[in-house]
């Protein structure tokens, strides 16, 4: 069994608003967290991320752009917090386009994990994660704008249920109608590549 430390302990998180003109902003921020320097490590990547998101979305760029924006929380246990980051924009037309990003960090150190980050070095999880959600894609039935054929190394993903979430943003695969593809893996259909010490092999215990 893994031995819980304050460590393990959830953080704390503060929500932020920002309220401008055609621009309503909640995002979440790490408070009173120990060490300090990974507290800080953790906030400027959700700004830093936040940030990007608006400029993708052209505001304020745009006089047009409208933007709300807010976040969601997937895990915060076992040193793990893992988030999305929502960001929804309409410049008229016939609808707006909403963006999701992720970040999941280890809350001891700070440190932002990439998908690789997760599994042994050497293991071919690009091609095993990829089969899972072929199959999955037949078995769901989705029409694809796009041939499946496999995920991107950094492929969007968050941590959830002891489940890695590999997503996929509104157009990247299907058309608008179906919005963000979401493919829930367990932990457990991939102990054999996780890296132990890593966030899934967290989630295992």
């Amino acid at each position: 069994m893994m031995k819980m430390n304050g460590l393990d302990e959830p953080v704390s998180i503060q929500t932020y608003k920002v309220l401008r003109d055609k621009l309503n902003l909640l995002y979440p921020a790490v408070v009173k967290h120990s060490p300090y320097t990974a507290e800080l490590a953790m906030n400027t990547a959700i700004v830093n991320a936040v940030n990007k998101q608006l400029r993708e979305q052209g505001y304020p760029q745009n006089p047009q752009t409208d933007v709300t924006a807010h976040y969601e929380l997937k895990t915060n246990e076992r040193g793990i917090l893992s988030l999305t980051l929502w960001n929804y924009a309409f410049s008229g037309g016939a609808h707006g386009l909403t963006i999701q990003n992720a970040l999941t960090f280890n809350t001891e150190s700070g440190k932002a994990y990439a998908l690789k980050d997760l599994f042994k070095p050497g293991s071919d999880y690009v091609a095993k994660l990829s089969a899972i959600i072929k199959a999955e894609l037949k078995t769901r039935d989705i029409p694809l704008l796009v041939e499946f054929n496999s995920i991107r190394p950094d492929q969007d993903f968050y941590i959830a249920d002891k489940a890695l979430v590999i997503y996929f943003q509104v157009y990247e695969l299907a058309a608008y109608v179906y919005g963000f593809l979401y493919f829930p893996i367990s932990v457990y259909a991939i102990q054999d590549i996780i890296t132990e010490d890593g966030p899934l092999g967290k989630m295992l215990y």
